[in-house]
């Protein structure tokens, strides 16, 4: 495993990061709920692998990832970066309406008091006295910038929080911040190479403040591991049932593009995980790769992409064969 520090901060973090949305199960990822022995053991291979750097919130299965993340953290906490989110609620005091789901309508608060808020009921589910990063996980116009920066910096102040960062979001939203008296270390945004845009806007600014650009999406929600992917079904709920390669369209340039990668991935007698996550670290030298996993041999798979070099005709190839399907915007 490799390392580097999260931005400007004194973290020292793997490049490769646990994502946790699927952990939460629920609605959203409903063909597994996990349980706190898979947890213990998910956390397990992560630190077998030098995995250390975590990444979850509040709403990844409404409390339900956290809780998880809270007892498999029992004994360990120290061997791990912890990195969860705030803005996003569902205690129904106040902020703009986000969604409803599974009986719990959550709402996009970004004020001083709600942050507050949300940093302890984190640390309260996730059995901590201190949380490593915390990502505004909606940034919101509603309400001004320099108050929320002013209760981020509190937070670091009081010892509960050390870093933050910024989430679905543009990038004069981190120069905003910035302007307002922020420490930004992170940035997390979905960036693929199926969907390389916004990332690619986002990465001057990056650099021009030191923030780390931490991807999420890297895979696709699954349908980048293989081909064979896209022929599983998902119910309406699923994310994975709203993103665009379950369209046929979509599907039919996938499946070329495939046979355009198959020869590549051949050659290095790798994964298309592995080959796909080797693509997104060429794309900028400040990169987490935030890897959503549920099982210990996707730890085991998924960090050995560190080991992986692609040549740039390669990696031309690779996005060659991805633009006929190359979207601007996700929305997930």
């Amino acid at each position: 495993m490799q390392y580097r520090k999260l931005g400007n901060s004194d973290l020292s973090v793997s490049l490769v990061a646990l994502g946790t949305w699927g952990l939460g199960g629920g609605s959203v990822w409903s063909d597994h709920d996990s349980t706190e022995a898979e947890a213990k053991n998910l956390l397990s291979a992560c630190k077998e692998y030098g995995v250390n750097y975590i990444d979850t919130a509040p709403v990844y299965g409404t409390g339900e990832s956290e809780r998880l993340l809270g007892e498999a953290l029992k004994g360990r906490r120290h061997d791990f970066v912890l990195q969860t989110k705030c803005s996003l609620n569902w205690r129904n005091e106040g902020g703009n309406f986000h969604y409803s789901r599974d009986g719990y309508t959550v709402n996009n608060d970004t004020r001083p008091e709600a942050i507050a808020r949300d940093v302890e009921d984190s640390l309260r589910r996730l059995e901590t006295d201190y949380l490593d990063s915390v990502i505004v996980h909606y940034v919101c116009k509603s309400f001004p910038v320099c108050d929320t920066v002013e209760a981020l910096e509190r937070l670091k102040e009081q010892g509960k929080i050390r870093a933050y960062g910024l989430s679905n979001s543009q990038p004069k939203d981190l120069a905003d911040y910035q302007n307002a008296g922020g420490h930004v270390d992170t940035v997390q945004e979905f960036f693929s190479i199926l969907s390389p845009f916004h990332g690619r806007d986002y990465f001057p600014e990056c650099k021009k403040y030191g923030a780390t650009f931490q991807t999420y999406g890297v895979l696709e929600e699954g349908f980048l591991t293989s081909p064979a992917f896209m022929e599983r079904t998902f119910r309406k709920t699923d994310i994975r049932s709203r993103i665009p390669w379950v369209q046929p369209e979509y599907k039919t340039g996938l499946r070329e593009a495939f046979e355009i990668w198959e020869p590549i991935r051949e050659a290095h007698g790798c994964s298309f995980p592995q080959l796909f996550e080797a693509w997104a670290l060429k794309q900028y030298p400040n990169m987490s790769l935030l890897v959503g996993m549920r099982k210990p041999a996707n730890v085991a798979d998924n960090a050995k992409c560190l080991d992986l070099v692609l040549t740039p005709d390669e990696l031309a190839a690779m996005e060659e064969a991805a633009k006929p399907i190359q979207v601007e915007v996700l929305d997930k």
